[in-house]
């Protein structure tokens, strides 16, 4: 997720009351008032990819936003669980899967949610730089705790550093540095289909838990 007010394709833009991304209420705004310029509207083509060839694979996507993937995911024989802090986020998640998925998204806080399987990986899109940067020690840390050894952390992470946020951007050292302890990079290719906030900046990486 991004916010709205950093992104200069948007405009005008709407007053928005809250300002901290750290409380549901940041985004809550957001959702509630149709302003996303972060969603793809849609499954991205190194998503696809990657998931094709991890089919069957259970799979838990934290700050699932509007959730395109967890339907492809579906469909595709997964079990999946999205889920995200918001409830206006969680709501438009639903409402674009339809009955048929709605199931699949669940109000939750990643740091304290225990999903019903044990994830063969983790989805990141958009969730890390959407966390204010002192949040990303916990991060790391329920990661490491939801994902067994050999199991991935895979998706695509805003590399380099930006004076404020969200999206909140992430120089490549310091990222190592927050994952090496527990997670080795395995892939790491560049994104040529990003939409504007992210332009030039995505990275796909796979990091694999550590033994």
């Amino acid at each position: 997720m991004s916010d709205p007010s950093q992104d200069p394709t948007q405009s005008p833009m709407p007053d928005f009351e809250s300002r901290d991304p750290n409380s549901p209420a940041f985004w809550d705004e957001r959702f509630e008032r149709h302003f996303t310029p972060w969603d793809q509207a849609g499954v991205p083509s190194a998503f696809q990819s990657f998931a094709g060839r991890h089919a069957g694979e259970a799979v838990l996507i934290p700050g699932c936003g509007s959730a395109y993937e967890a339907a492809w995911l579906a469909a595709h024989g997964s079990p999946v669980r999205a889920i995200d802090f918001s409830h206006a986020a969680v709501a438009a998640a639903r409402a674009q899967l339809g009955e048929q998925h709605a199931q699949l998204v669940e109000q939750a806080d990643f740091f304290s949610y225990e999903p019903p399987f044990a994830p063969a990986w983790i989805y990141e899109r958009a969730f890390l730089c959407a966390l204010p940067p002192a949040r990303r020690d916990d991060y790391a840390r329920r990661m490491a705790e939801l994902l067994p050894a050999g199991a991935l952390l895979a998706g695509f992470f805003f590399i380099g550093a930006t004076p404020k946020g969200p999206p909140f951007g992430i120089e490549r050292a310091e990222l190592e540095t927050l994952l090496t302890p527990h997670f080795e990079l395995i892939e790491d290719e560049a994104v040529s289909d990003s939409i504007a906030v992210f332009a030039g900046r995505e990275r796909w990486l796979t990091w694999r838990r550590r033994g």
